[in-house]
């Protein structure tokens, strides 16, 4: 990918992130962007796909940000923490509009619930981590990391938004004061 390509990228995320992507077409978005048509049909041969591709651009470096925030806590809870907290100020940017867009798309919803899959995947990681240290009591890892995953996929889906009014970075912050409390001796 040039420079170029990754800026363009960039200024996708964010536009996406702010207004969503349902209603953009290549001639709005290469108008946004200051670009042309071709242009952004080099990123993609598709709008679908450039959409695609731009969602799976945005989670790629949100993990590989949270992956840092995490790799910078040694304690057990400070990792559970940062984890869940660092998904929340991944998603913190991400509007409504967005997050419905997503859940409407479903080449998109997908990528939002692989990555969701391997979330909970490394929450349990976490939890197991911290349970053999000691740092956690010692609790059934599995059916943790199951509870966890099915809020996070009810998260990923917009049913805690719909249940409770929380965002999707308000409910992984909510959920991370949860795992600890609940996790610690």
């Amino acid at each position: 990918m040039t420079r170029r390509q990754a800026e363009l990228f960039d200024q996708l995320v964010t536009l996406f992130l702010a207004e969503g992507f349902r209603d953009f077409t290549i001639d709005a978005l290469a108008a946004r962007l200051r670009c042309s048509k071709t242009t952004l049909y080099a990123l993609a041969g598709t709008r679908e796909a450039l959409v695609r591709a731009v969602v799976v651009h945005f989670f790629r470096g949100a993990t590989e940000r949270v992956e840092a925030g995490l790799a910078a806590a040694a304690d057990p809870r400070d990792r559970i923490v940062a984890y869940l907290h660092g998904v929340a100020a991944q998603l913190e940017p991400a509007s409504p509009a967005f997050f419905d867009d997503v859940a409407a798309a479903p080449v998109v919803r997908e990528v939002y619930e692989q990555n969701t899959r391997a979330a909970a995947r490394r929450v349990e990681q976490l939890v197991a981590e911290g349970v053999a240290s000691g740092a956690f009591r010692p609790v059934h890892v599995r059916f943790v990391a199951d509870v966890l995953s099915a809020t996070m996929v009810r998260i990923q889906q917009r049913e805690v938004a719909e249940a409770t009014g929380l965002g999707d970075a308000d409910a992984y912050t909510e959920l991370a004061a949860l795992v600890v409390r609940g996790l610690t001796p």
